[in-house]
């Protein structure tokens, strides 16, 4: 009966030490990515604002939440008032997609589960919509 106690135990504590070993893994790795992301979003914001296609700009980007990667672009040739917004948040959607799954820049963020979100607002700055990408989509 001793014997098994003991064998419990030490069986206990190796899995305990395991699972500890992971967790300090993990953690490290985690803290690695984001240092990664950060230096990345740091890079981004050091060349912004910056003509990215013909009447759009980006202008920042940030980091609003955990695993949350957010552009903040203008798109120079719309004003609110006078736009089709429904039709041009579902174009953008489409192409950002698209291009999102072929860009190879954005590897570090699908490799680690990261939602890209794009935030555009009209030349007069005023806010026009949201798009929102999830891993899955751009994996």
């Amino acid at each position: 009966m001793r014997k098994q106690h003991i064998l419990f135990l030490a069986i206990m504590v190796i899995a305990v030490g395991i699972v500890g070993y992971f967790c300090f893994f993990l953690a490290e790795n985690t803290e690695g990515v984001n240092k990664k992301v950060v230096e990345l979003v740091e890079k981004y914001n050091k060349n912004c604002p910056l003509i990215i296609q013909d009447g759009i700009r980006l202008d920042s980007v940030n980091l609003p939440e955990e695993r949350t990667v957010q552009y903040n672009l203008t798109l120079l040739n719309v004003v609110k008032e006078t736009a089709e917004v429904t039709v041009i948040k579902t174009e953008i959607e489409k192409s950002l997609i698209t291009t999102a799954k072929a860009n190879p820049g954005l590897k570090v963020f699908s490799d680690n589960d990261y939602k890209l979100v794009y935030s555009y607002s009209d030349k007069k700055e005023v806010f026009l919509f949201h798009v929102k990408i999830f891993p899955d989509q751009y994996e």
